[in-house]
This record gives structure tokens, C-alpha cells and sequence, in this order.
């Protein structure tokens, strides 16, 4: 069965996407070992998850794009969660419509090679979180204070602290799960 991962980026506090929606304050912190740690997630994914907002901008972007994370992007299979959506023009891109937590479900049990990695939007992993269904957080916090914001856990959440990397460029990596680690 995979896991869950929902990838997110952090400000110090707390926040995973601005009042203003821009996102440049993902920049800070940024370095190379930032980004191979970063290609790493992405491409060790079997599936990628996104809402439908997410989708619209990573589907205008990647195909035309030939860094780091065009191939991981363009070739692993991707699901968008979404009510609204009819059509997706972006190579190996299934839309899922319906309940969330029972797709979520299917997709964990149908799955082997690679975990369902889950790129935020705030609402789409606010909804993620809400399912319970995460089996880990890969949260890069970036060295910037954004004061207001939106942010994605509302309510307590146990979780179990699995590693930390320190970048050089200043961004720190924290790994959690949700379920104690089998000795």
C-alpha cells in the first residue's frame, strides 16, 4: 500500500501561502542541495496529487519547462482532485471527482512503487490534513516571516518528528509521520 506525502513550504510562521498570493517568499532560503533534496521528493513519487488550482498553474508551466523538475513533472502520473474540472491537457493526468478521503483511500491500496506525493495548494492540503489519511509531512521551512496568511492545520495533529535537513541557503526540511515507525 503507499504512503502519503504531502510536500508543503512553510514561513517561520506558520503560513503556506501569502494574503497576497504571491509566492516569491518561496525563494528564501533557497540552494542547490535545497533543490536536489527537493527533485529527490518529487521524483521518488509514484503519483503526484493536486487540486484543481494547482493543476492549472503546474500544467501551464512544466511541459514547457527543462530544469530539474520538468522530467519528474511531466512523467510520473497525476491525479487532480476536482469537482469543476472536465478536461486535462497534461500527459499522464487523471481527474478524480467524488469524496476525497475515498479516492485518497483507493489510490493508497491500488498503488506500489513510490508514494502519492501531494503538492499544496492551502485548501487542497487543508483537506488532505482533514482526511487523516497522511502518512508524512515534508515541510521546508523558509526563513521569512509572513505575518498573515493562509495556513493548513486548524486543528491538533500527533505527529512523530523523522528527520530534519539544514540547507545551506537557510530553508530547513522537517519530515514527520503520523504513524509511530515499527522497530
Amino acid at each position: 500500500m503507499a504512503a502519503l506525502v504531502l510536500k508543503m513550504s512553510v514561513s517561520l510562521d506558520g503560513y503556506v501561502a501569502s494574503d497576497d498570493g504571491s509566492s516569491d517568499w518561496i525563494a528564501a532560503g533557497g540552494s542547490e542541495d535545497a533543490v536536489d533534496w527537493l527533485v529527490e521528493t518529487v521524483s521518488n513519487a509514484g503519483v503526484h496529487l493536486m487540486g484543481a488550482s494547482t493543476y492549472a498553474v503546474m500544467a501551464g508551466h512544466w511541459p514547457n519547462d527543462s530544469g530539474p523538475f520538468a522530467k519528474p513533472m511531466n512523467e510520473i502520473p497525476k491525479v487532480v482532485f476536482s469537482s469543476t474540472l472536465t478536461s486535462a491537457d497534461w500527459d499522464e493526468t487523471t481527474i478524480s471527482t467524488g469524496d476525497l478521503g475515498e479516492a485518497i483511500t483507493r489510490l493508497k491500496q491500488e498503488r506500489s512503487g513510490g508514494y502519492l506525493l501531494a503538492h499544496g495548494g492551502a485548501r487542497f492540503a487543508r483537506s488532505l490534513v482533514e482526511t487523516g489519511l497522511i502518512d508524512e509531512y515534508r515541510l521546508v521551512v523558509h526563513p521569512v516571516v509572513l505575518g498573515a496568511g493562509e495556513r493548513i492545520f486548524r486543528a491538533p495533529l500527533a505527529i512523530e518528528p523523522d528527520s530534519t535537513t539544514v540547507f545551506s541557503g537557510g530553508a530547513v526540511a522537517h519530515v514527520f509521520t503520523t504513524h509511530p515507525r515499527s522497530s
